[in-house]
């Protein structure tokens, strides 16, 4: 299906953007079409670098997920495509299940986890592994997204949308499904020790929302 899209993009000059990337073959094609001029861009989620396929082998229904978790190969395939730049973006791939959707029989259960406040941590791991840098990193998250999308945002200049995250890098701490900003729980990383977190949300220049952490009286 990639190899299809690509010889599509190459045929008509109109640009696409491949989503959920998880395999080697793919970033292959990606990297290819690169070199070659296709209007060509790309996303993976923070399971397909952190993740590999043995995540599921005691049915855990809260890391089954579409596409699935692949082999070793794939993995370090993905950390090639995000050092290299054939992978363009780093998606959260935020998709809630209710416990009644993934309490159940793995074959029976939804597909997809909550991603959205583990994206961050796991993101800037690949960074302390030296798969890239920190400004790479976070353009992966804001400024290329913004920028493929056409999109505002994603930039951090005067007269622009202030629509803005403050992080701390070097904050540890364990992951607590009780701590989630999320109404579900359906995380593969419950229970790992992440570093980097976000303390203050903004939108339109406006604080949305801020860590207990730094303001304790509001829990």
């Amino acid at each position: 299906m990639v190899a299809r899209e690509i010889l599509l993009a190459k045929l008509t000059g109109y640009p696409v953007h491949i989503a959920h990337v998880s395999t080697e073959g793919s970033v292959t094609f990606i990297k290819q079409a690169k070199e070659e001029g296709i209007p060509v861009t790309a996303e993976t989620a923070p399971h397909y670098f952190s993740l590999d396929h043995t995540a599921v082998i005691d049915f855990d229904s809260n890391a089954k997920m579409y596409p699935p978790l692949r082999e070793p190969k794939d993995v370090e395939a993905i950390k090639r495509g995000l050092s290299q730049g054939v992978i363009d973006v780093i998606a959260s791939d935020h998709a809630p299940h209710s416990p009644l959707e993934k309490d159940v029989e793995f074959d029976k259960a939804a597909f997809g986890i909550i991603g959205l406040e583990t994206a961050l941590p796991l993101t800037l791991a690949l960074v302390k592994e030296g798969v890239m840098d920190l400004p790479a990193a976070i353009a992966k998250l804001s400024f290329n997204p913004a920028s493929i999308l056409s999109i505002r945002g994603g930039i951090i200049e005067e007269g622009k949308e202030a629509d803005l995250t403050v992080i701390d890098p070097n904050k540890e701490y364990v992951l607590d499904k009780d701590s989630f900003r999320s109404k579900s729980h359906n995380s593969p990383f419950v229970g790992w020790k992440m570093k980097g977190k976000a303390m203050i949300t903004m939108v339109g220049g406006r604080i949305v929302w801020e860590s207990d952490e730094l303001n304790p009286s509001s829990r």
